[in-house]
Protein backbone atom coordinates (compact mmCIF):
# COMPACT_ATOMS: atom_id res chain seq x y z
CA UNK A 1 0.00 0.00 0.00
CA UNK A 2 2.84 2.44 0.84
CA UNK A 3 4.43 1.71 -2.53
CA UNK A 4 1.16 2.59 -4.25
CA UNK A 5 0.89 5.90 -2.38
CA UNK A 6 4.44 6.98 -3.18
CA UNK A 7 4.53 6.19 -6.90
CA UNK A 8 3.74 8.56 -9.76
CA UNK A 9 -0.03 8.93 -10.15
CA UNK A 10 -1.63 8.78 -13.59
CA UNK A 11 -4.63 10.96 -14.37
CA UNK A 12 -6.88 11.55 -17.37
CA UNK A 13 -6.87 15.03 -18.90
CA UNK A 14 -8.64 14.27 -22.16
CA UNK A 15 -10.97 11.73 -23.71
CA UNK A 16 -12.73 11.25 -27.02
CA UNK A 17 -14.67 8.62 -28.92
CA UNK A 18 -16.76 7.95 -31.98
CA UNK A 19 -19.29 5.12 -31.81
CA UNK A 20 -22.55 3.88 -33.33
CA UNK A 21 -24.31 6.05 -30.73
CA UNK A 22 -22.59 9.32 -31.51
CA UNK A 23 -19.69 11.37 -32.92
CA UNK A 24 -18.16 12.16 -29.52
CA UNK A 25 -17.93 11.03 -25.92
CA UNK A 26 -20.64 13.24 -24.44
CA UNK A 27 -23.22 12.30 -27.09
CA UNK A 28 -22.44 8.59 -26.77
CA UNK A 29 -22.70 8.71 -22.98
CA UNK A 30 -25.91 10.73 -23.08
CA UNK A 31 -27.63 8.36 -25.47
CA UNK A 32 -26.38 5.32 -23.56
CA UNK A 33 -27.72 6.80 -20.32
CA UNK A 34 -31.12 6.95 -22.03
CA UNK A 35 -30.86 3.28 -23.03
CA UNK A 36 -30.62 3.88 -26.77
CA UNK A 37 -29.21 1.23 -29.11
CA UNK A 38 -26.78 1.92 -31.94
CA UNK A 39 -27.43 -1.44 -33.61
CA UNK A 40 -29.22 -1.61 -36.96
CA UNK A 41 -29.24 -3.37 -40.32
CA UNK A 42 -25.83 -3.25 -42.01
CA UNK A 43 -25.70 -1.03 -45.09
CA UNK A 44 -21.93 -1.00 -45.61
CA UNK A 45 -21.97 -4.19 -47.73
CA UNK A 46 -24.40 -6.74 -49.12
CA UNK A 47 -25.40 -9.06 -46.27
CA UNK A 48 -27.85 -11.26 -48.20
CA UNK A 49 -27.41 -14.92 -47.24
CA UNK A 50 -25.46 -14.22 -44.05
CA UNK A 51 -26.93 -15.60 -40.82
CA UNK A 52 -26.27 -12.26 -39.08
CA UNK A 53 -27.09 -9.06 -40.96
CA UNK A 54 -26.86 -6.44 -38.24
CA UNK A 55 -24.10 -4.35 -36.70
CA UNK A 56 -23.15 -1.10 -35.05
CA UNK A 57 -22.17 1.27 -37.86
CA UNK A 58 -20.70 4.73 -37.35
CA UNK A 59 -22.54 7.34 -39.39
CA UNK A 60 -20.25 8.45 -42.23
CA UNK A 61 -21.29 12.05 -41.63
CA UNK A 62 -19.46 11.95 -38.28
CA UNK A 63 -16.11 10.96 -39.81
CA UNK A 64 -13.43 13.53 -40.57
CA UNK A 65 -13.13 14.07 -44.33
CA UNK A 66 -10.52 12.12 -46.27
CA UNK A 67 -8.50 15.30 -46.54
CA UNK A 68 -7.94 15.19 -42.77
CA UNK A 69 -5.21 12.64 -43.48
CA UNK A 70 -3.26 15.25 -45.49
CA UNK A 71 -0.68 13.77 -47.82
CA UNK A 72 -1.15 10.32 -46.31
CA UNK A 73 -4.76 9.93 -47.38
CA UNK A 74 -4.24 6.62 -49.17
CA UNK A 75 -2.61 5.10 -46.09
CA UNK A 76 -5.59 5.83 -43.90
CA UNK A 77 -8.10 3.04 -43.36
CA UNK A 78 -11.60 3.58 -42.01
CA UNK A 79 -10.44 2.39 -38.60
CA UNK A 80 -7.68 4.98 -38.54
CA UNK A 81 -10.12 7.71 -39.60
CA UNK A 82 -12.25 6.73 -36.60
CA UNK A 83 -9.21 6.93 -34.35
CA UNK A 84 -8.26 10.36 -35.72
CA UNK A 85 -11.71 11.63 -34.75
CA UNK A 86 -11.47 10.25 -31.22
CA UNK A 87 -7.89 11.47 -30.76
CA UNK A 88 -8.77 14.97 -31.96
CA UNK A 89 -11.53 15.21 -29.36
CA UNK A 90 -9.24 13.94 -26.59
CA UNK A 91 -6.35 16.20 -27.62
CA UNK A 92 -8.56 19.26 -27.80
CA UNK A 93 -10.07 18.63 -24.37
CA UNK A 94 -6.61 18.13 -22.83
CA UNK A 95 -4.93 21.04 -24.67
CA UNK A 96 -2.53 18.28 -25.65
CA UNK A 97 -0.43 20.31 -28.07
CA UNK A 98 0.47 22.75 -25.29
CA UNK A 99 2.71 20.14 -23.64
CA UNK A 100 6.21 21.48 -24.21
CA UNK A 101 8.45 18.41 -24.14
CA UNK A 102 7.08 16.25 -26.95
CA UNK A 103 9.85 13.68 -26.50
CA UNK A 104 8.27 12.70 -23.19
CA UNK A 105 4.89 11.70 -24.69
CA UNK A 106 4.06 8.05 -25.49
CA UNK A 107 1.51 6.69 -27.95
CA UNK A 108 -0.12 3.33 -27.22
CA UNK A 109 -2.91 2.00 -29.44
CA UNK A 110 -4.91 -1.21 -29.67
CA UNK A 111 -5.24 -1.80 -33.41
CA UNK A 112 -5.41 -4.72 -35.82
CA UNK A 113 -5.01 -2.95 -39.15
CA UNK A 114 -7.51 -3.07 -42.00
CA UNK A 115 -9.05 -6.18 -43.55
CA UNK A 116 -8.53 -6.60 -47.31
CA UNK A 117 -11.50 -5.74 -49.46
CA UNK A 118 -13.14 -8.29 -51.74
CA UNK A 119 -11.90 -6.30 -54.75
CA UNK A 120 -8.31 -6.48 -53.49
CA UNK A 121 -8.52 -10.24 -52.97
CA UNK A 122 -10.07 -10.81 -56.40
CA UNK A 123 -7.37 -8.75 -58.08
CA UNK A 124 -4.59 -10.87 -56.60
CA UNK A 125 -6.36 -14.13 -57.50
CA UNK A 126 -6.25 -13.16 -61.18
CA UNK A 127 -2.53 -13.95 -61.10
CA UNK A 128 -2.76 -17.32 -59.35
CA UNK A 129 -3.32 -20.74 -60.88
CA UNK A 130 -4.91 -21.92 -57.62
CA UNK A 131 -2.07 -24.34 -56.90
CA UNK A 132 0.42 -21.99 -55.30
CA UNK A 133 1.99 -20.65 -58.49
CA UNK A 134 1.89 -16.94 -59.29
CA UNK A 135 2.33 -14.91 -62.42
CA UNK A 136 4.60 -12.44 -60.65
CA UNK A 137 5.78 -10.57 -63.81
CA UNK A 138 2.17 -10.15 -64.87
CA UNK A 139 1.14 -8.94 -61.42
CA UNK A 140 3.98 -6.42 -61.15
CA UNK A 141 3.40 -5.13 -64.66
CA UNK A 142 -0.38 -4.98 -64.50
CA UNK A 143 -0.81 -2.02 -62.23
CA UNK A 144 -4.08 -1.50 -60.45
CA UNK A 145 -2.99 -3.01 -57.14
CA UNK A 146 -2.56 -0.25 -54.58
CA UNK A 147 0.65 -0.77 -52.62
CA UNK A 148 -0.80 1.39 -49.86
CA UNK A 149 -2.83 -1.69 -48.89
CA UNK A 150 0.35 -2.97 -47.24
CA UNK A 151 0.39 0.01 -44.90
CA UNK A 152 -3.33 -0.02 -44.16
CA UNK A 153 -3.08 -3.61 -42.99
CA UNK A 154 -0.17 -2.92 -40.59
CA UNK A 155 -1.38 -2.74 -36.96
CA UNK A 156 1.36 -0.24 -36.09
CA UNK A 157 0.24 2.34 -38.65
CA UNK A 158 -2.22 3.75 -36.09
CA UNK A 159 0.23 4.68 -33.29
CA UNK A 160 2.84 5.75 -35.87
CA UNK A 161 0.36 8.09 -37.53
CA UNK A 162 -0.72 9.59 -34.20
CA UNK A 163 2.90 10.06 -33.13
CA UNK A 164 3.63 12.07 -36.27
CA UNK A 165 0.40 14.05 -36.17
CA UNK A 166 0.83 15.08 -32.53
CA UNK A 167 4.66 15.13 -32.49
CA UNK A 168 5.01 12.47 -29.80
CA UNK A 169 8.61 11.27 -29.50
CA UNK A 170 8.23 8.87 -26.58
CA UNK A 171 7.54 5.12 -26.58
CA UNK A 172 5.32 4.03 -29.47
CA UNK A 173 3.47 0.73 -29.27
CA UNK A 174 0.70 -1.16 -31.03
CA UNK A 175 -1.18 -3.77 -29.01
CA UNK A 176 -2.77 -6.62 -30.96
CA UNK A 177 -4.82 -8.69 -28.54
CA UNK A 178 -8.35 -8.84 -29.93
CA UNK A 179 -11.05 -7.48 -27.61
CA UNK A 180 -8.53 -6.63 -24.85
CA UNK A 181 -6.30 -4.56 -27.15
CA UNK A 182 -7.18 -0.98 -26.26
CA UNK A 183 -7.56 -1.70 -22.54
CA UNK A 184 -4.08 -3.20 -22.59
CA UNK A 185 -2.82 -0.23 -24.61
CA UNK A 186 -4.11 2.10 -21.89
CA UNK A 187 -2.63 -0.10 -19.16
CA UNK A 188 0.79 -0.16 -20.81
CA UNK A 189 0.72 3.63 -21.17
CA UNK A 190 0.00 3.87 -17.44
CA UNK A 191 3.08 1.77 -16.76
CA UNK A 192 5.26 3.99 -19.00
CA UNK A 193 4.22 7.07 -17.02
CA UNK A 194 4.63 5.42 -13.64
CA UNK A 195 8.10 4.16 -14.58
CA UNK A 196 9.17 7.67 -15.53
CA UNK A 197 9.68 6.81 -19.18
CA UNK A 198 7.30 9.60 -20.17
CA UNK A 199 5.12 12.30 -18.61
CA UNK A 200 2.06 11.91 -20.83
CA UNK A 201 0.53 9.49 -23.30
CA UNK A 202 -2.12 9.31 -26.00
CA UNK A 203 -3.70 5.88 -25.63
CA UNK A 204 -6.74 4.06 -26.99
CA UNK A 205 -7.89 1.89 -29.85
CA UNK A 206 -9.89 1.57 -33.04
CA UNK A 207 -11.70 -1.05 -35.12
CA UNK A 208 -13.64 -1.08 -38.39
CA UNK A 209 -14.44 -4.67 -39.36
CA UNK A 210 -17.90 -4.17 -40.85
CA UNK A 211 -16.76 -5.40 -44.25
CA UNK A 212 -17.55 -8.69 -45.92
CA UNK A 213 -14.04 -10.06 -45.30
CA UNK A 214 -14.07 -8.89 -41.70
CA UNK A 215 -17.57 -10.17 -41.03
CA UNK A 216 -17.66 -13.59 -42.67
CA UNK A 217 -15.03 -15.13 -40.39
CA UNK A 218 -17.08 -14.48 -37.26
CA UNK A 219 -20.13 -15.80 -39.09
CA UNK A 220 -18.31 -19.07 -39.74
CA UNK A 221 -17.36 -19.27 -36.05
CA UNK A 222 -21.06 -18.99 -35.09
CA UNK A 223 -20.08 -16.30 -32.60
CA UNK A 224 -22.54 -13.60 -33.64
CA UNK A 225 -26.22 -13.17 -32.86
CA UNK A 226 -28.38 -14.98 -35.41
CA UNK A 227 -31.76 -14.80 -33.69
CA UNK A 228 -33.33 -11.41 -33.06
CA UNK A 229 -36.72 -9.80 -33.43
CA UNK A 230 -35.18 -6.41 -34.23
CA UNK A 231 -31.55 -5.30 -34.59
CA UNK A 232 -31.86 -3.13 -31.49
CA UNK A 233 -32.90 -6.13 -29.35
CA UNK A 234 -30.14 -8.49 -30.54
CA UNK A 235 -27.37 -7.65 -28.08
CA UNK A 236 -28.62 -8.85 -24.70
CA UNK A 237 -25.75 -9.54 -22.28
CA UNK A 238 -26.53 -11.79 -19.32
CA UNK A 239 -30.08 -12.36 -20.61
CA UNK A 240 -31.25 -15.97 -20.88
CA UNK A 241 -32.16 -15.52 -24.58
CA UNK A 242 -28.77 -14.15 -25.66
CA UNK A 243 -27.27 -16.04 -28.58
CA UNK A 244 -24.19 -14.17 -29.73
CA UNK A 245 -22.49 -10.81 -29.95
CA UNK A 246 -23.17 -7.98 -32.41
CA UNK A 247 -20.13 -6.64 -34.24
CA UNK A 248 -19.58 -2.89 -34.29
CA UNK A 249 -17.00 -0.28 -35.17
CA UNK A 250 -15.62 2.74 -33.37
CA UNK A 251 -12.64 4.32 -31.62
CA UNK A 252 -11.73 5.73 -28.24
CA UNK A 253 -8.74 7.77 -27.05
CA UNK A 254 -7.46 9.07 -23.71
CA UNK A 255 -4.80 11.61 -22.83
CA UNK A 256 -3.01 10.36 -19.72
CA UNK A 257 -0.57 12.40 -17.64
CA UNK A 258 1.46 12.18 -14.48
CA UNK A 259 -0.61 14.07 -11.94
CA UNK A 260 1.92 16.78 -11.03
CA UNK A 261 2.72 17.31 -14.72
CA UNK A 262 -0.98 17.91 -15.39
CA UNK A 263 -1.33 20.26 -12.42
CA UNK A 264 1.75 22.25 -13.37
CA UNK A 265 0.28 23.16 -16.74
CA UNK A 266 -3.20 23.81 -15.36
CA UNK A 267 -4.91 20.92 -17.13
CA UNK A 268 -8.33 19.81 -15.94
CA UNK A 269 -8.12 16.42 -14.24
CA UNK A 270 -11.02 14.25 -15.34
CA UNK A 271 -10.27 11.05 -13.46
CA UNK A 272 -7.50 8.73 -12.36
CA UNK A 273 -6.15 5.37 -13.55
CA UNK A 274 -5.75 3.69 -10.19
CA UNK A 275 -4.74 0.23 -11.32
CA UNK A 276 -4.21 -2.13 -14.23
CA UNK A 277 -4.24 -5.92 -14.29
CA UNK A 278 -3.70 -8.31 -17.17
CA UNK A 279 -3.56 -12.07 -17.56
CA UNK A 280 -3.92 -14.98 -19.95
CA UNK A 281 -6.45 -17.78 -19.67
CA UNK A 282 -3.80 -20.24 -20.89
CA UNK A 283 -6.70 -22.50 -21.76
CA UNK A 284 -7.84 -22.58 -25.41
CA UNK A 285 -7.34 -20.18 -28.29
CA UNK A 286 -11.04 -20.18 -29.17
CA UNK A 287 -12.69 -20.43 -25.73
CA UNK A 288 -12.85 -18.45 -22.52
CA UNK A 289 -11.89 -20.44 -19.45
CA UNK A 290 -15.27 -21.79 -18.24
CA UNK A 291 -14.72 -20.72 -14.63
CA UNK A 292 -13.33 -17.28 -15.54
CA UNK A 293 -9.95 -17.94 -13.90
CA UNK A 294 -8.04 -15.55 -16.15
CA UNK A 295 -10.68 -12.84 -15.82
CA UNK A 296 -10.62 -13.12 -12.03
CA UNK A 297 -6.83 -12.92 -12.04
CA UNK A 298 -6.90 -9.71 -14.13
CA UNK A 299 -9.41 -8.09 -11.74
CA UNK A 300 -7.40 -9.10 -8.68
CA UNK A 301 -4.22 -7.74 -10.24
CA UNK A 302 -5.92 -4.44 -11.08
CA UNK A 303 -7.07 -4.08 -7.47
CA UNK A 304 -3.65 -5.04 -6.13
CA UNK A 305 -2.05 -2.52 -8.48
CA UNK A 306 -4.45 0.14 -7.18
CA UNK A 307 -3.76 -0.86 -3.58
CA UNK A 308 -7.47 -1.35 -2.98
CA UNK A 309 -9.55 -4.18 -1.50
CA UNK A 310 -12.55 -5.57 -3.42
CA UNK A 311 -14.81 -3.73 -0.95
CA UNK A 312 -13.73 -0.41 -2.51
CA UNK A 313 -15.28 -1.20 -5.90
CA UNK A 314 -18.73 0.33 -6.39
CA UNK A 315 -19.40 -0.57 -10.04
CA UNK A 316 -18.11 -2.95 -12.71
CA UNK A 317 -18.30 -2.18 -16.42
CA UNK A 318 -18.46 -5.76 -17.67
CA UNK A 319 -17.00 -7.18 -20.86
CA UNK A 320 -20.51 -8.60 -21.29
CA UNK A 321 -20.49 -9.72 -24.93
CA UNK A 322 -23.94 -11.39 -25.06
CA UNK A 323 -22.45 -14.81 -25.79
CA UNK A 324 -23.54 -17.75 -23.68
CA UNK A 325 -20.06 -18.74 -22.58
CA UNK A 326 -18.54 -15.31 -21.87
CA UNK A 327 -21.38 -13.98 -19.75
CA UNK A 328 -21.44 -17.05 -17.50
CA UNK A 329 -17.64 -17.07 -17.15
CA UNK A 330 -17.51 -13.35 -16.31
CA UNK A 331 -20.27 -13.77 -13.74
CA UNK A 332 -18.28 -16.59 -12.12
CA UNK A 333 -15.12 -14.47 -12.16
CA UNK A 334 -16.87 -11.58 -10.40
CA UNK A 335 -18.16 -13.98 -7.75
CA UNK A 336 -14.65 -15.37 -7.30
CA UNK A 337 -13.19 -11.90 -6.69
CA UNK A 338 -16.01 -10.34 -4.67
CA UNK A 339 -17.36 -13.37 -2.82
CA UNK A 340 -20.56 -12.82 -0.86
CA UNK A 341 -20.59 -9.15 -1.85
CA UNK A 342 -20.79 -9.89 -5.60
CA UNK A 343 -24.57 -9.52 -5.76
CA UNK A 344 -24.39 -6.06 -4.18
CA UNK A 345 -22.00 -4.63 -6.80
CA UNK A 346 -23.79 -3.17 -9.85
CA UNK A 347 -22.52 -4.67 -13.12
CA UNK A 348 -23.55 -3.54 -16.59
CA UNK A 349 -22.54 -4.00 -20.22
CA UNK A 350 -22.23 -1.11 -22.67
CA UNK A 351 -22.24 -3.68 -25.49
CA UNK A 352 -25.99 -4.08 -25.04
CA UNK A 353 -26.25 -0.64 -26.70
CA UNK A 354 -23.03 -0.30 -28.69
CA UNK A 355 -22.41 -3.85 -29.82
CA UNK A 356 -18.85 -5.16 -29.70
CA UNK A 357 -16.26 -2.74 -31.08
CA UNK A 358 -13.51 -5.39 -30.72
CA UNK A 359 -10.14 -3.59 -30.48
CA UNK A 360 -11.80 -0.29 -29.56
CA UNK A 361 -14.04 -1.74 -26.84
CA UNK A 362 -11.65 -1.37 -23.91
CA UNK A 363 -10.98 2.30 -24.57
CA UNK A 364 -14.61 3.22 -25.28
CA UNK A 365 -15.86 1.39 -22.19
CA UNK A 366 -13.14 2.87 -19.96
CA UNK A 367 -14.18 6.37 -21.04
CA UNK A 368 -17.86 5.60 -20.44
CA UNK A 369 -16.91 4.28 -16.99
CA UNK A 370 -14.99 7.49 -16.33
CA UNK A 371 -17.97 9.62 -17.41
CA UNK A 372 -20.22 7.56 -15.17
CA UNK A 373 -17.93 8.29 -12.23
CA UNK A 374 -17.99 12.00 -13.00
CA UNK A 375 -21.75 12.17 -13.52
CA UNK A 376 -22.76 9.72 -10.80
CA UNK A 377 -24.56 7.53 -13.35
CA UNK A 378 -24.51 3.75 -13.81
CA UNK A 379 -25.20 2.94 -17.47
CA UNK A 380 -27.76 0.18 -18.04
CA UNK A 381 -27.71 -3.24 -19.61
CA UNK A 382 -30.60 -2.95 -22.04
CA UNK A 383 -32.56 -5.90 -23.45
CA UNK A 384 -32.35 -7.64 -20.09
CA UNK A 385 -35.79 -9.27 -20.06
CA UNK A 386 -35.35 -12.94 -19.18
CA UNK A 387 -33.24 -13.67 -16.08
CA UNK A 388 -30.66 -16.43 -16.43
CA UNK A 389 -30.17 -18.44 -13.23
CA UNK A 390 -26.48 -18.79 -14.17
CA UNK A 391 -26.15 -15.01 -14.44
CA UNK A 392 -27.60 -13.79 -11.16
CA UNK A 393 -25.86 -10.49 -10.39
CA UNK A 394 -27.22 -6.95 -10.46
CA UNK A 395 -26.82 -6.05 -14.15
CA UNK A 396 -28.52 -2.60 -13.91
CA UNK A 397 -31.30 -3.89 -16.18
CA UNK A 398 -32.82 -1.63 -18.84
CA UNK A 399 -32.57 1.76 -17.09
CA UNK A 400 -29.63 3.85 -15.90
CA UNK A 401 -29.28 4.67 -12.22
CA UNK A 402 -28.12 7.90 -10.64
CA UNK A 403 -25.70 6.62 -7.99
CA UNK A 404 -22.63 8.57 -6.83
CA UNK A 405 -19.57 6.31 -6.86
CA UNK A 406 -15.80 6.80 -6.74
CA UNK A 407 -14.14 3.52 -7.80
CA UNK A 408 -14.99 1.24 -10.73
CA UNK A 409 -13.53 -1.60 -12.75
CA UNK A 410 -13.69 -1.88 -16.54
CA UNK A 411 -13.22 -5.41 -17.92
CA UNK A 412 -11.96 -6.40 -21.39
CA UNK A 413 -11.42 -10.06 -22.27
CA UNK A 414 -9.99 -10.92 -25.69
CA UNK A 415 -10.69 -13.78 -28.06
CA UNK A 416 -7.78 -16.12 -27.43
CA UNK A 417 -7.66 -15.68 -23.67
CA UNK A 418 -6.16 -12.20 -23.20
CA UNK A 419 -7.61 -10.39 -20.20
CA UNK A 420 -7.31 -6.79 -19.08
CA UNK A 421 -8.92 -4.85 -16.23
CA UNK A 422 -8.64 -1.13 -15.56
CA UNK A 423 -9.41 0.32 -12.14
CA UNK A 424 -10.63 3.90 -12.49
CA UNK A 425 -11.33 6.48 -9.87
CA UNK A 426 -13.08 9.81 -9.56
CA UNK A 427 -10.55 12.57 -8.99
CA UNK A 428 -11.75 15.94 -7.71
CA UNK A 429 -8.36 17.49 -7.17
Amino acid sequence: MAENRNRRRVVVTGYGMITPLGPDAETTFGRAAQGHSGIDWITAFDTRGLPCRIGGQVDDRWLPPDGAADRYGRLVSRGLRLLLAAAAEAAGRARFLEIANRERIAVSVGSHGANPTVAEVLFLHRFSDGEGHWDVPGLLAAGGYDHHIFYRRKPDIAPTFLAERYRCGGPNVSVVSACAASAQAIGEAVRYIREGRCDAALAGGCEATLTFTGFVGFSLLKAMAEKYATPQAASRPFDRKRNGFVMSEGAGALVLEEMEHARARGAEILGELLGYGDSADAYRITDTHPTGEGAALAMRRALADAGLPPEAVEYINAHGTSTTQNDIAETKAIKTVFGDRAKQVPVSSNKSMLGHTIGAAGAIEAILTLLGLREGVLLPTINHEFPDPKCDLDYVPNAARRVPHRVALSNSFGFGGQNACLCLGRCDG
